[in-house]
């Protein structure tokens, strides 16, 4: 099994600190607006990696953050608390927005298939145990207390640009570039572990007695804190996207490796980005299109889905409605296959693992998670010329890693005398004898079932109820 580290910039072989068990933090949502399109493709990601890994028989601790307080406009501890600005917004308070968009990010994950995680903290929760780490990094040394906040200093911890490879000077005061609220800070790189209320954020609706005076965590502190409080010290894989790596996952790894004394994580996972029609998707720029906008569009999220899983963790993709159509076609296509299946689904774990197409798609998955071609195998397998019990076999068996629930709501047992006369009509309308075409679709009408032609000769089968 290999995946690219961002932290070396390689494929690297994955070799957990417990055999056959893989902790696995996730950066989950900012829970201030309804999540767009791009964002729910990061979470069918992370639940594509982590079914990846079960499939391939590790033991995965699944965690997934909310933050709901804290996390500033900018990463670089600026601008206004994203859930203070929710909750003027709405007229709601900063629990309440947080409740409301939970609830609608969960019903998202649930449409799309995306298995719940193990844990799901929330940051709010965690608080106490922010202030002991914040106060072990002032007790070592690693951060400094200014009017405004207690600060982290960059410039002590020797390894700060390990992950983000920038080259910043950070022993000269203010070096580089960078707007710098707190003319205290002594680098403009120094993040804030703890805001006090004052300044900008003297009015802040979310805030907690400390030992250095009222507040609230910086948003980098969350995240360190949550990991080592449900998985531990050190843990195999972090996923967040590709936004991440220079700021918030940089100042993760400082104040976790500082208090911990331990590395902080073994295998830094980042997803790219989804374009809207070849242009950033961003709520700030009115292209954060949301799943109900989606089905409000008659597409099945599972649609979505598929869509999803044609291009690469790693790579940008782009959203177009034409695009999610032809996989919306696609997708209808195997189901299609699968209903006109007459036989019943038996598994055989022993024949299907033995087969070269099971082979290709768990070599698609050791691969970096190269959904895209497990895809690919899967459209292979079911043009070859195998039987289709088999083909079944690993139709279900695939759909436990691509999560498409292909076998539900489903009505698989068609009889055999149906499929026939389907493929009798389908040979008519390929040599254009129309006519005979419509007699034996009225007698598969007659005995109960419709046909429905899809692209490229195919058909869908279903009882009349």
């Amino acid at each position: 099994m290999k995946l690219y580290n961002t932290l070396s910039r390689k494929l690297e072989e994955l070799k957990p600190i417990k055999d056959n068990q893989i902790l696995f933090y996730h950066c989950g949502p900012t829970v201030y607006w309804a999540q767009h399109i791009g964002n729910l493709r990061a979470m069918v990601w992370a639940d594509l990696i982590r079914r990846s890994l079960i499939f391939l028989g590790y033991n995965v601790s699944f965690v997934r953050n909310y933050t709901d307080v804290g996390h500033l406009t900018s990463d670089e501890d600026r601008g206004e608390d994203k859930m203070e600005k929710g909750a003027k917004r709405e007229g709601l308070t900063p629990q309440e927005i947080a409740d409301k968009y939970i609830k609608i990010f969960e019903d998202d994950c649930q449409s799309l298939n995306i298995l719940p995680p193990d844990k799901n903290p929330r940051a709010s929760q965690y608080i106490k145990k922010m202030q002991e780490m914040i106060k072990t990094l002032l007790e070592k040394g690693y951060a400094y207390i200014t009017d405004l906040a207690v600060v982290y200093d960059v410039s002590k911890f020797p390894d700060y640009n390990k992950l983000n490879h920038q080259k910043l000077d950070l022993n000269i005061k203010g070096a580089g570039k960078g707007v710098v609220e707190d003319p205290q800070k002594r680098h403009f790189a120094d993040f804030n572990l703890w805001v006090f209320k004052k300044g900008a954020h003297k009015n802040a609706l979310q805030t907690w007695p400390s030992p250095w005076g009222e507040g609230f965590p910086g948003w980098h502190i969350e995240c360190s804190v949550m990991a080592k409080s449900l998985l531990g010290d050190t843990i195999d894989i972090h996923m967040g996207g590709v936004e991440h790596i220079s700021i918030h996952h940089t100042n993760e790894i400082a104040q976790s490796e500082a208090a911990n004394e331990k590395p902080f994580v073994h295998y830094w996972l980042h997803n790219e980005h989804l374009n809207i029609n070849n242009a950033k998707m961003a709520k700030s720029q009115g292209t954060g299109l949301t799943l109900k906008e989606i089905t409000n569009q008659h597409f099945d999220p599972i649609d979505l889905r598929y869509f999803y899983l044609t291009s690469h963790y790693r790579s940008k993709q782009n959203f177009t409605f034409e695009a999610l159509k032809s996989a919306g076609e696609s997708l209808a296509k195997i189901k299609a296959f699968i209903r006109s299946y007459g036989g019943s689904v038996r598994i055989d774990d022993d024949k299907v693992k033995q087969s070269e197409f099971y082979r290709q798609f768990v070599s698609a998955l050791e691969n970096d998670f190269q959904i895209p071609q497990a895809l690919a195998v899967l459209w292979t397998m079911l043009k070859s010329s195998i039987s289709d019990e088999e083909k079944i076999s690993l139709l279900n068996k695939f759909d436990k890693v691509i999560g498409l629930k292909l076998f539900e709501n489903l009505e698989i047992n068609i009889p055999r005398e149906i499929i026939a006369l389907a493929e009798e009509r389908k040979k008519a309308r390929t040599s254009k004898d129309f006519k005979k075409s419509d007699q034996i679709r009225d007698e598969i009408n007659r005995r109960r079932f419709s046909i429905k032609d899809l692209d490229g000769n195919n058909y869908q089968i279903t009882p009349i109820k």
